[in-house]
């Protein structure tokens, strides 16, 4: 159908209520917003689903979720019912109709006869991802849009190792999806009915308690912690989500006495009132835990962002203020302390490895590299990173101590399979407390591996483009880089193209084409020959192009210059297209 038709049917049917049909008969004549919200359904990705919430096909909203649950249930129903029955977990973050969609989607696998572990109230992602190994469940469900602003919501879906969806189950959805109708071919049945019946029971504190013991295992050194407690202080911020509850009591299991959380965001609200943007990625969303963080003289601040999967830190800038440890930064100083921690306890496993994504920092295969720890690239997304850790573990070919990306993710132990801030808290905490035992503070930790690895900076610049007409200028723009590749960036030489989509790397000297080991994803990367590499890939969950500037410099003013000359060019991608 066309938009104007897919339109119609939505306007015309009868599950719709008078306040929704009313929201679509007042777009009547704006032909921009009615396409926009009919010319397709939301895409169903790796990452699931995420849009802006409202009435339409291309929008959050109980007949969207109940589609792409159905569909969802179809792809289970076709492992056999003996898979089916080992049930689907769901779980929901802080953000408006959250609750609403998650209990749509239980009551949606309930019809089809797939039993349901529902969360009795909102949990972090990460206890999802637990659940989902820890009960045995064929698949999960998590309905969260993470970071993003308040007016989106979004439906993240495991596999059953726990991580997000591979690409083949993914496209099986998303088939399904187009196959059915959004009203009549969904199946639900009544949420009491179905508890009843005995097809959705709730998860509550025993997960929890599950969950938060295999977090505390992962301590490595309360004794550093025990050494500084008595003056160390930070301060916490949630975000109005879901860590409020978790990472203080993990922090305080350590060994943590004096933990200031930002009360204000201490609230659950969905609409996010005290920040521009919920995302801790942000420095600026940390304005109030910084005001705090003053009052009390903080030596270190933590914010999770609101489905707690994603976590970040601020330290004393030696100025009066505080200054962020990027993603990369953090990733970095982790599995530097990590090794250190594990072989001064005497837990590092045979043939350790590190896991990070093709985009995060190189400055993590050198530090694993110098120390015999085998260090491996994934496409971005932690379903792929969580793929490499178990394949190399079920091979026998190394045991992974730690995985991350440069957008503040990052992940240990076996009981997760995605991004976990519950945990990153505990060893973000715990590793600046083993600095401050030692006088030194992450800065001066950062500066020791710069001293040995050579300064490092990374810089993503976003390329914003909104909308339908977003869309065709983003395929423009990597569709022209392969037809008419580019070979000089802001004075320096590619050396390399590397086409992550049909997995080339051409060498530019000689021509030379080798096939590489990563292959099928819209990403594109170039080596210059001054060190630096750039990747550009389109984002899977926002409407934006993403260049990654990773830069290498003889000391930080050299290295500041590259990214930001480089910034200056990824701008321009935007005319190439």
């Amino acid at each position: 159908m066309s938009y104007q038709e897919t339109y119609k049917h939505w306007l015309e049917s009868d599950a719709l209520t008078p306040e929704e049909h009313a929201e679509l008969a007042a777009l009547a004549g704006n032909e921009a917003e009615i396409e926009d919200r009919f010319f397709d359904q939301l895409e169903f990705g790796t990452a699931g689903l995420r849009g802006v919430m409202g009435v339409g096909l291309r929008r959050m909203n109980v007949y969207t979720v109940r589609h792409a649950t159905q569909a969802f249930a179809q792809v289970i129903l076709n492992e056999g019912r003996e898979e089916a029955a080992r049930g689907v977990a769901v779980c929901f973050d802080c953000r408006l109709h959250s609750d609403e969609f998650a209990r749509e989607a239980a009551c949606v696998m309930a019809a089809n006869g797939i039993p349901v572990k529902l969360c009795e109230s909102l949990r972090p992602t990460p206890e999802l991802s637990f659940a989902v190994r820890e009960y045995n469940c064929i698949a999960g469900l998590n309905v969260t849009a993470s970071h993003n602003p308040a007016e989106y919501n979004g439906y993240k879906v495991y596999w059953s190792d726990g991580a997000q969806l591979p690409p083949h189950h993914a496209a099986a959805i998303a088939d399904q999806m187009k196959a059915l109708d959004v009203f009549t071919d969904i199946k639900t049945m009544d949420y009491d009915d179905a508890v009843a019946q005995g097809l959705i029971t709730i998860l509550g504190k025993d997960m929890d308690d599950r969950f938060l013991a295999n977090v505390l295992a992962q301590i490595n050194d309360k004794e550093s912690v025990a050494k500084v407690a008595d003056t160390f202080k930070m301060v916490y911020t949630p975000f109005h989500g879901t860590g409020y509850q978790q990472i203080p009591y993990v922090l305080g299991e350590l060994g943590i006495k004096h933990l200031y959380c930002v009360e204000e965001q201490m609230v659950i609200d969905g609409r996010f009132p005290t920040v521009k943007s919920p995302n801790p990625e942000n420095p600026e969303s940390f304005a109030l835990a910084v005001d705090l963080a003053k009052k009390v003289d903080a030596d270190l601040i933590l914010g999770s962002d609101p489905d707690a999967d994603r976590v970040a830190v601020q330290v004393k800038d030696g100025q009066g203020g505080y200054v962020q440890i990027t993603g990369n930064q953090a990733g970095v100083l982790l599995l530097d302390y990590l090794i250190g921690a594990k072989r001064r306890a005497g837990t590092m496993p045979d043939k350790p490895a590190t896991v990070k994504s093709l985009v995060s920092t190189d400055m993590t295969r050198e530090i694993a590299e110098a120390n015999g720890i085998a260090s491996y690239d994934t496409f971005t997304g932690f379903k792929f990173i969580c793929e490499k850790k178990n394949q190399l573990e079920e091979a026998g070919q190394g045991k992974v101590i730690f995985s991350f990306e440069e957008s503040i993710g990052y992940m240990v132990g076996d009981y997760v399979r995605d991004k976990d801030a519950i945990t990153a808290a505990l060893l973000l905490t715990e590793m600046t407390c083993w600095y401050c035992a030692q006088g030194k503070t992450l800065l001066d930790g950062l500066e020791a591996l710069y001293a040995r690895y050579g300064v490092h900076g990374e810089k993503t610049i976003n390329l914003v483009m909104p909308g339908l007409e977003g869309m065709a200028d983003m395929k423009a723009i990597m569709d022209r880089q392969r037809t008419e590749p580019i070979t000089e960036i802001a004075g320096a030489r590619v050396t390399a193209r590397r086409d992550y989509q049909d997995g080339t790397a051409t060498d530019l000297a000689t021509g030379k084409v080798s096939p590489m080991d990563l292959s099928g994803s819209n990403v594109l990367r170039y080596d210059l020959d001054d060190g630096t590499h750039l990747i550009v890939r389109p984002s899977g969950t926002e409407p934006k192009i993403k260049v990654y500037i990773l830069a290498t410099g003889k000391d930080h003013p050299d290295c500041q210059e590259k990214m930001d000359r480089y910034a200056a060019w990824a701008e321009t991608l935007k005319t190439r297209k």
